[in-house]
């Protein structure tokens, strides 16, 4: 298997300018090119923005959503694309021929689009719909899937992916520095990233605190460590609408060590090669192969009506 140079980046978008935010997109993707990255991943709705959709109707939804294919962002996405030799991987709101939406993240080269996978734990807007399968697809020969934000934090999602045969999982996010029922949860005060030249001690203290990264540092690298599997974490940094984002989009190995992470407080990418031996090297690929699902299978699969109300209480 050919090693693979994958990117992910961290910007500030914004809300409702997709003009704006595929612009950003385009200039990362040339330079995460130019580094010699095969593929950059964005963050969740990173062509739209995110947290102001949650005080949309539905009727605005609509005109915010693009279908997929077809649509004009997804057209410019392939565009970017090829112009800039690299895979990408981003996300928009979808709508449907029947004017169904969902939170969406595709994947496309030069040709047109890969894969496009719907978020199955979508909470910020009541009118979308979960999504109902996993996507597992190839680039350059790596098996690959994604899971956006919420779907990560329920650890059947990413190890069904991960049982499909996926060697990456993509992780877009949009998620930190909000209130939650963990301890050491809470708002960054937005004042702190316009200082943020002055004094970025302080914000850094934040971002890296449990409000942020501390928090993240309990559950993400177990995911790519039990699984055995490469995770590609994608963020924001700065303004989403009237909330802060720290970013620390980072890569992650099979044995959860962070291979690269922005750090920067503004727009970054970082990149770094995949070697597809050390999955087989793994403990998590070990105790995939150790599994006894006889003794589990029917307590794993007992029937169970999903409370979606638990998802908005733990909005991250």
């Amino acid at each position: 298997m050919t090693n693979l140079r994958v990117a992910t980046a961290q910007f500030e978008n914004k809300s409702r300018d997709k003009e704006y935010n595929l612009s950003v997109i385009d200039k990362l993707s040339y330079e995460a090119s130019q580094k010699g990255s095969d593929v950059i991943a964005f963050h969740e709705c990173s062509i739209t923005g995110y947290t102001f959709a949650r005080n949309l109707s539905e009727e605005q939804m609509l005109e915010l959503a693009e279908s997929i294919p077809s649509g004009d962002s997804v057209k410019k996405l392939i565009e970017i694309a090829r112009k800039n030799k690299i895979v990408i991987l981003a996300g928009l709101f979808e709508k449907t021929d029947k004017n169904e939406l969902y939170k969406a993240y595709i994947c496309v080269d030069g040709h047109g689009l890969i894969a496009k996978y719907r978020k199955l734990h979508p909470f910020i807007n009541k009118y979308l719909k979960p999504g109902n399968e996993y996507v597992v697809f190839d680039i350059k020969g790596w098996k690959c899937g994604i899971l956006i934000c919420y779907d990560n934090n329920v650890i059947e999602n990413v190890r069904a992916t991960t049982l499909l045969g996926a060697d990456i999982i993509f992780m877009p996010h949009v998620t930190m520095c909000t209130p939650s029922t963990r301890p050491g949860a809470g708002f960054v005060d937005s004042k702190l990233w316009e200082n943020r030249i002055t004094d970025p001690t302080s914000l850094r203290n934040e971002f890296d605190g449990l409000k942020g990264r501390g928090w993240l540092m309990k559950w993400l690298p177990a995911r790519a460590y039990d699984n055995g599997i490469y995770v590609i974490f994608s963020n924001p940094i700065g303004m989403d609408d009237d909330q802060l984002k720290n970013g620390c989009s980072m890569i992650i190995d099979p044995f959860g060590d962070i291979l690269a992470e922005c750090r920067e407080l503004n727009d970054q990418f970082v990149c770094t090669e995949l070697i597809y031996e050390k999955i087989k090297l793994s403990g998590g690929y070990r105790y995939k192969e150790a599994r006894k699902p006889e003794l589990y299978k029917e307590i794993i699969g007992k029937d169970h009506k999903s409370n979606q109300n638990v998802v908005w209480l733990d909005k991250k």
